[in-house]
């Protein structure tokens, strides 16, 4: 029987997901020595130091007092392991294979925390994703520093047990102390700084079709020259988007917490997220040699905001294509293959022109007409073909500014229809057993069932044949016709519907 031996269990995140690792400490006679084995990064290799100083600074014996070979194994030993994560279990580990520590059940329980040098645990990223793979993995424990425990209790099915110091878990692990499982608790939300609708004067055409955008999920380009309030507009829309569903604030947090941009805690606000011009394709996109979740990733379920659409890089726009579409991101790389969420809702503002003035009634365009050719083209039809609302922001007069009393706030009743657009919506997909959240992301042959055209509609169906218009557009203002009949709280789509849909894919410039 092996002595010297002792198995517990960590983790390791891989993209926004969590895959179990065993650490295995081993003793052997010999000259001291303390190795980690099992494609461990430089952070992790420096454990070695950080374990050695927490274990004597909590008063038990250190791998540099033993004069044996000690070895750490991790394995999968093909799978590349990174970050801090695993000093807890590298460190319990050890407390094992030299019996400094009471025999323990290791096999429910999973071990994660970055020691500090005194002993303490510092925070980790991904909790929320390393527990909700213990519970489908039917582990009974989950370990952690106590700043994270929150944020992991949000899983059932598995007792979180909130960490301060290493010595924590040995009394805990021993039964001479006792520490209480963490217990979920909501934590109030932040509030989103978000324009009310009722500070926003004139732009009436723009405002509706950001209500639309926000009851069906649809993706709104906004054209208009410079201060006329497209990124205000954007940001108002925030402010009129349904709250969350526990899942959907789950999938946030997750993605959050595993890029350390995460609060401890559950997610209850629907992600903005605005990137500068000069983002690279895998800023955006996602990526790197350890590959990461990009902007898209990062807006999931929420807003991606693209200001200044023309001054991205033109690879990085086309990128977006495909996400766009699937409602996620495939990065491969040489030894990595991970599929990020990425179903965002993309705003995107632009100027008609370089100068900004192209078409405006009241003032000149200085800009030539290759300059304005030039400009536009930086945007793709296929891009422009994945926008489902395209909308002019025309200037708003000073005398309409000034003009009128302050209106009350608009936000709440808009995003109440909002909100009942969207019920009416899981509902219809609830009853066909399609696992979809918006009209936006039906396909083709949902979209065709789910229209229920009057006969005047199917009438007005037939003039788009006179329009230039792809069957990719084609399907898209179906879907913003059924969004629109859902904000009436209307089952018939009517020609309309399908008219108002249609109008918004007509485009003079662009």
């Amino acid at each position: 029987m092996i002595q010297n031996l002792a198995r517990v269990y960590s983790a390791e995140l891989e993209g926004i997901d969590a895959r179990l690792i065993e650490v295995e400490a081993d003793l052997n006679v010999g000259l001291h020595a303390f190795n980690i084995v099992g494609l461990a990064d430089k952070a992790l290799n420096e454990a070695k130091e950080r374990v050695n100083s927490a274990l004597k600074n909590s008063g038990v014996k250190p791998p540099n007092r033993e004069n044996r070979r000690i070895t750490i194994n991790l394995a999968p030993a093909d799978v590349k392991k990174a970050g801090s994560q695993y000093d807890l279990a590298i460190a319990l580990g050890y407390l094992c294979a030299t019996k400094q520590i009471g025999e323990f059940e290791a096999r429910d329980k999973i071990f994660l925390g970055e020691l500090a040098l005194d002993g303490r645990l510092r925070p980790i990223n991904g909790a929320l994703s390393i527990a909700q793979m213990a519970a489908s993995l039917n582990f009974a424990y989950v370990f952690l520093p106590a700043e994270n425990a929150n944020e992991a209790a949000a899983i059932k099915n598995i007792k979180v047990v909130p960490l301060e110091k290493l010595d924590d878990a040995i009394f805990f692990l021993e039964g001479k102390r006792n520490i209480l499982p963490k217990t979920f608790k909501e934590e109030e939300a932040e509030r989103t700084m978000a324009p009310d609708f009722s500070e926003i004067k004139g732009q009436e055409n723009a405002k509706r079709a950001l209500m639309i955008a926000a009851a069906g999920g649809h993706n709104i380009l906004m054209i208009g020259p410079p201060g006329v309030g497209k990124s205000f507009l954007a940001q108002a829309l925030a402010g009129i988007l349904p709250d969350l569903a526990t899942s959907e604030a789950i999938e946030i947090t997750k993605i959050l917490s595993a890029g350390g941009l995460g609060p401890r805690g559950l997610i209850r606000r629907r992600p903005f997220r605005a990137p500068h011009q000069t983002a690279s394709t895998a800023a955006l996109i996602g990526g790197g040699a350890d590959p990461k979740p990009g902007e898209i990733t990062l807006a999931h379920r929420g807003i991606l905001f693209l200001d200044e659409l023309p001054e991205f890089q033109k690879n990085a726009l086309e990128a977006l294509r495909q996400p766009m579409e699937s409602g996620m991101v495939h990065v491969a790389r040489a030894k990595h293959r991970l599929i990020f969420p990425a179903k965002f809702t993309l705003v995107a503002a632009m100027n008609p022109c370089p100068c900004g003035y192209y078409g405006a009634a009241d003032r000149a365009c200085t800009c030539s007409a290759y300059e304005v050719i030039k400009y536009q083209k930086k945007i793709s039809g296929p891009l422009l073909d994945r926008i489902d609302l395209q909308i002019k922001a025309g200037n708003v007069k000073i005398d309409d500014l000034r003009k009128g009393e302050r209106q009350q706030p608009m936000n709440d009743s808009i995003k109440t229809k909002v909100e009942a657009a969207r019920n009416a919506q899981r509902k219809r997909f609830a009853a066909r057993n399609i696992k979809i959240e918006t009209n936006a992301e039906m396909s083709s042959r949902e979209t065709e069932d789910m229209m229920n055209l009057d006969p005047d509609a199917e009438k007005f169906l037939g003039t788009f044949n006179k329009s230039a218009i792809s069957p990719r557009s084609y399907f898209r203002i179906l879907k913003v016709a059924r969004t629109i009949a859902d904000i009436d709280g209307k089952e018939m789509v009517t020609a309309e519907y399908l008219a108002e849909a249609f109008s918004y894919r007509i485009r003079d410039e662009i």
